[in-house]
């Protein structure tokens, strides 16, 4: 059986057997046995990584060590409230301090603003027109995650996005994505997408 160490949009872990792009952590999720315990983080630095770095290899969920975590895209692990690691995306971590027009503040700060974005209940609301491609969102009366990209919805599934659904621009939506990742989203920030979003 699956773990259930893949994370949805909202946050939530799952099992499932499908593969994801990235991989990241929120500190130790589990006991002494590696069993997952009902915390949901232990260190407010959300982080995706890649899968692969330097052939470098490790235990999913060792016991006092970092719990691994996967993610379908990195527009998954930004709702989900999880930024780019310093380490293996260097990159993309510098990419998204510009587009959030603070290069210089330090990392700690980021993290405390993110970690009380991702823990903002209820969602947001906002018009569809105002939200920039990697946003993630809910219409009213569908549970279903819906990733903003090319003026268009996709369905979010653990295996990737569905054909992409027309709406209306002015429609209200709730907000999935945290207000920090939103700016970076419209400061130019853009995400590494699931290949389901050009290929649908």
């Amino acid at each position: 059986m699956p773990r259930p160490n893949r994370i949805a949009p909202t946050g939530e872990r799952f099992a499932t057997a499908a593969r994801g792009l990235l991989i990241g952590n929120r500190g130790c999720l589990v006991d002494a046995q590696g069993e997952f315990t009902a915390r949901r983080w232990t260190t407010k630095a959300w982080i995706c990584c890649r899968l692969d770095w330097k052939g470098r290899s490790r235990p999913v969920a060792p016991p006092g060590r970092w719990t691994a975590l996967f993610f379908l895209d990195e527009a998954t692990a930004m709702s989900a409230g999880h930024r780019p690691c310093g380490y293996c995306r260097h990159e993309a971590l510098t990419a998204f301090k510009g587009a959030l027009g603070c290069r210089s503040k330090p990392i700690a700060s980021i993290d405390a603003e993110l970690h009380t974005a991702r823990l903002a209940r209820p969602y947001a609301r906002r018009r569809l027109d105002a939200l920039g491609d990697g946003a993630m969102v809910r219409i009213p009366e569908d549970p279903t995650p819906l990733l903003v990209w090319n003026r268009a919805l996709r369905p979010w599934s653990a295996a990737g996005y569905g054909p992409p659904r027309d709406v209306v621009r002015t429609l209200e939506v709730e907000v999935l994505t945290p207000a920090p990742m939103l700016a970076a989203l419209a400061g130019g920030y853009r995400p590494l997408v699931h290949p389901s979003v050009i290929s649908s």
